[in-house]
């Protein structure tokens, strides 16, 4: 091994440990009782395990329902992403059209919005456009990321042979028929990976639950497990047990879609 390889593989490493040390700690302390949470001096790991957090959120708190309310919005989103994004891909990529280049210089520049600048006038038009009930309101903001749309458009045209589609075309086949049939199964590595993308941010948001959720019944993980960091009290231990938990379903994704994503990011990344 050279020094030059064996400096970058210690620097990985160091790199791993700063962001491994404090999920570590997270993971311990929803292991320890409150007082021991921020003892002096700090203990990594717990000197009594105790599973009276989890019981505690678990049979104390509508954890479920936050959970419940999570899944299935980044679930649904995730799903109508991924056929719109994977849509959106194959026109700009194979079609031509009026504008195209200008549409998609337009969206591309999207990326560079933050999403707390739109947060008030995507309120507005929602509530304008009479839309502002709970489920749309969560679901819509991730149905159509620019970025899904562009990363699609990268594969679409690296891996999608305009051959094949003329050939398709001379079988008789419409263009939604080759869409479903001859291109989505090609896209299955960008799919895992936007999917896995998608899920996460819908999954974690929070700003923007935050702005449309009134009722408490109707809340989501990250905003049931900020209720409970700002109750009477401070429940850190709560909280924490909650934050193991609700990493649960993202790691099942992950392992799922992991193929598809490393392949995914790999073909990315050679583009």
């Amino acid at each position: 091994m050279t020094k030059q390889r064996a400096g970058l593989y210690t620097a990985l490493t160091l790199l791993a440990v700063l962001f491994l040390i404090p999920m570590i700690w997270g993971v311990s302390s929803a292991f320890k009782a409150r007082s021991d949470i921020f003892e002096y001096p700090p203990r990594l790991f717990p000197a009594e395990p105790t599973l009276e957090n989890f019981r505690a959120i678990l049979d104390g708190q509508p954890f479920w329902s936050w959970l419940l309310v999570s899944t299935l919005v980044a679930l649904v989103s995730t799903a109508v992403a991924v056929f719109l994004c994977c849509l959106a891909g194959f026109g700009f990529a194979k079609y031509q059209f009026r504008f195209k280049n200008a549409l998609f210089d337009v969206l591309i520049s999207s990326l560079a919005v933050p999403f707390a600048v739109i947060i008030v006038p995507l309120f507005i038009l929602l509530a304008v456009t009479g839309t502002l009930n709970v489920w749309f309101a969560l679901i819509v903001p991730w149905v159509a990321p620019a970025f899904g749309i562009f990363m699609m458009r990268q594969y679409v045209e690296q891996s999608v042979p305009d051959e094949l589609l003329h050939a398709a075309r001379i079988d008789g086949a419409g263009e939604f028929r080759i869409f479903l049939s001859v291109v989505l199964p090609l896209l299955r590595p960008a799919v895992g990976a936007l999917a896995v993308w998608n899920f996460l941010n819908s999954y974690n948001s929070f700003l923007w639950p935050l702005i449309v959720v009134s009722d408490p019944d109707q809340y989501t993980l990250p905003l049931g497990l900020q209720a409970l960091f700002g109750a009477e009290g401070r429940q850190y231990d709560l909280v924490l047990a909650g934050s193991v938990l609700a990493a649960i379903p993202s790691l099942i994704v992950f392992f799922v879609l992991r193929k598809q994503l490393l392949d995914g990011l790999t073909a990315g990344a050679v583009k």
